[in-house]
């Protein structure tokens, strides 16, 4: 009887052992079929979208009065889009043009020949040459005490000193004008009033080049992307006003490790992925590839069997025209 029940375990045991092989063997061929059947797990690159922006900004120092555009506007080639105006430089083309019209003056009177009239305006105004010049040096001595104490700005003081200088030589024009009428008119003095008359006329055309700056307009197509001073600030020579966006000039870059670059070539083309835009897939062409430097290495952490890899930029234009693709989109690459 007992050697019955020994037979029977050790049947049951042989049962349970070849089963549980019969299990193990199977787990065994599906994970070798997996793993090599089984697709391995993509690599994506993800970049994004830049587009080239320009500043506006002038030559005109002066406060800003107006917007024609805001952010966001789309504006043409040629559209005004803001306007600065500046009191002194105004002031100071109508100072040209006064300075224009005594100098046409003096030379029509040289013209006509010396009389007694002609010696008594000249010297009337040279009186007046010599009065504005005594204001404006009283005001610059004044901007220049105040600026050593910190009062006033170094432009103010500019300002200041660049109008005492155009009173003075408005006082020696005056000068040599009544020494021109009392002496007479020579062939030199016609000359040299010809000279005046053109010399004030580079003077007219000089300021009112500055003025054509008072509204700027767009270079090219584009959107507002950004402002930046408020209406009623005051702006310097050259201080941006706005940012344009030319949306006609659009790219995708990307940053990747060197070791990825022998599916990166020069003009490429490849699929990339747009987030933004519902997933849509587009075709871009690679044209820039760049080594970005040693602040971008990938530094090893093993001291054998590993190597450092450097950062490589990468651009991309799309071969075809992308509605809505707007710079600062995410770009996804995917890599097999």
């Amino acid at each position: 009887m007992q050697d019955a029940n020994s037979t029977q375990e050790k049947r049951a045991n042989r049962t349970l052992l070849f089963t549980m092989g019969a299990v193990v063997l199977a787990v065994a061929i599906i994970a070798i079929i997996g793993f090599v059947f089984m697709n391995r797990p993509q690599s994506y690159i993800e970049g994004q979208v830049e587009g080239t922006n320009i500043r506006i900004s002038g030559k005109l120092p002066g406060r800003v009065m107006e917007f024609y555009a805001h952010e966001g506007d789309t504006v043409h080639a040629g559209d005004t889009l803001v306007r600065i105006h500046s009191s002194v430089v105004e002031a100071q083309l109508g100072q040209a043009e006064a300075m224009k019209e005594v100098a046409a003056a003096q030379n029509k009177k040289i013209d006509a020949g010396t009389r007694s009239q002609i010696v008594n305006a000249a010297a009337d105004l040279l009186r007046q040459a010599e009065a504005a010049l005594t204001i404006t040096e009283k005001t610059y001595t004044r901007m220049e005490n105040l600026y050593r104490e910190g009062v006033v700005s170094e432009q103010k003081r500019d300002e200041a000193k660049a109008a005492y200088d155009a009173a003075t030589a408005a006082r020696d024009a005056a000068k040599s004008q009544l020494s021109l009428a009392k002496a007479g008119a020579q062939n030199e003095d016609k000359e040299s009033a010809q000279a005046l008359v053109n010399a004030a006329g580079s003077g007219v055309e000089q300021v009112q080049a500055i003025l054509d700056d008072s509204f700027l307009t767009a270079p090219c197509d584009g959107v507002i992307d950004q402002v930046y001073p408020e209406p009623g600030e005051l702006v310097m020579i050259g201080a941006p006003i706005m940012s344009l966006l030319k949306m006609d000039n659009r790219w995708v870059t990307f940053n990747v490790r060197e070791e990825l670059l022998n599916d990166l070539q020069m003009g490429k083309k490849i699929e990339v992925m747009i987030p933004a835009l519902a997933q849509k897939k587009i075709d871009v062409e690679i044209y820039y590839i760049r080594d970005m430097g040693s602040y971008a290495t990938w530094r090893a952490t093993k001291s054998t069997g590993s190597y450092d890899s450097r950062t490589f930029q990468i651009k991309a234009r799309p071969t075809e025209d992308v509605p809505g693709l707007r710079p600062g989109m995410s770009v996804v690459y995917s890599q097999d």
